[in-house]
């Protein structure tokens, strides 16, 4: 008798244990998403819908056996152990059941077990629905969430288990950043400007340093880089057919856009759309020249890849500038302080 009652006890609290440690899984679809592919004659989103409805009354379902199993499980302690002794096991079962159900190892043994066994379970409980919301009104999770910040909402999108690819992902959550960057962010920084002075001779030497750089747009200098006095096309060099001798100053267009460098990137753009111009001057709040920025530069922080052609000589020029490869304030003494 005694082994007898040993058995139950253990058969009881193990049930107590598997009742504790189940979580019917919820709809991984939203409400809003549900009702959309039902109305596009999704056939698998039913099971989905069947879930979603009845989680709270399985759950509830099984906290009541549970609930039951442990008393019976404390009754045949007290029965098989003695009055002492049962009291103990009792207790002891009572305070590790909950740690017991949260093992990883049985926490995934008996969630599989539900799994296999939730098909038959869910069509039990949209038979007998009087009988589940009875025990629903037991406090159940309802695993409702909501989107608090778009930091939160770039986090969920960068780690969404394979409804979007790379490409998508990084498309949203670039869109989603790019109101917080600054001009200062993307622009091509001072020390790495290729520049054209208003003095320099428009012919075929220039035309070659100019292609090799890369680039079509140059701002055009008076005696410095902080007197930016225009811009030059490059196409505008490709259209000269007279013989004439032309100065920069000459083909340069005008006027010259500036923008600060502390200005979003949201404002950069709807400049660039309204002036239809394709590049910036960027200045300090003492105006002085820290950059240039290009319509594709804010394109490049929009969609979050570089856009690179076969007239790109550096992938990133912001690399570049930190190198320093032209060596600006590097005598041969110096000390950085």
């Amino acid at each position: 008798m005694f082994v007898f009652l040993t058995i139950l006890t253990v058969i009881f609290y193990i049930l107590v244990v598997m009742c504790a440690s189940i979580v019917p899984p919820r709809s991984r679809y939203s409400s809003y998403e549900r009702t959309r592919r039902q109305k596009l004659g999704d056939v698998d989103i039913a099971k989905e819908v069947q879930r979603d409805a009845t989680a709270n009354d399985i759950a509830g379902l099984f906290r009541v056996i549970g609930a039951l199993a442990l008393v019976i499980f404390i009754l045949l302690a007290l029965t098989a152990f003695g009055w002492l002794i049962g009291a103990i096991v009792a207790v002891a079962g009572v305070l590790c059941y909950g740690i017991l159900a949260r093992a990883i190892p049985i926490h995934d043994s008996v969630q599989r077990l539900y799994l296999r066994w939730e098909p038959q379970l869910l069509e039990f409980a949209q038979r007998n629905r009087a009988i589940f919301r009875f025990f629903s009104a037991v406090p159940a999770d309802t695993g409702a969430t909501h989107i608090a910040s778009r930091d939160e909402l770039v986090f969920t999108l960068e780690h969404l288990p394979g409804l979007l690819d790379k490409e998508e992902q990084r498309l949203l959550v670039s869109g989603l950043q790019f109101g917080d960057k600054t001009v200062e962010t993307v622009m091509t920084p001072r020390s790495v400007l290729d520049i054209v002075k208003v003095e320099d001779v428009v012919g075929p030497l220039l035309l070659d340093e100019l292609h090799k750089t890369g680039h079509s747009r140059f701002p055009v200098i008076d005696k410095d880089v902080d007197h930016i006095v225009g811009v030059l096309h490059i196409q505008n060099l490709l259209k000269l057919q007279d013989k004439k001798t032309h100065h920069a100053s000459d083909i340069m267009t005008t006027p010259v856009y500036y923008i600060k460098e502390s200005q979003t990137l949201s404002a950069a753009l709807a400049a660039f759309l309204r002036t239809h111009h394709h590049m910036f001057i960027v200045v300090n709040e003492y105006r002085e020249t820290v950059g240039v920025l290009t319509l594709e530069d804010v394109i490049e922080a929009l969609i979050g890849r570089k856009i690179i052609d076969e007239f790109d000589m550096h992938d990133d020029l912001r690399v570049v500038a930190a190198r320093n490869p032209r060596g600006n304030n590097k005598p041969s003494k110096h000390a950085d302080v």
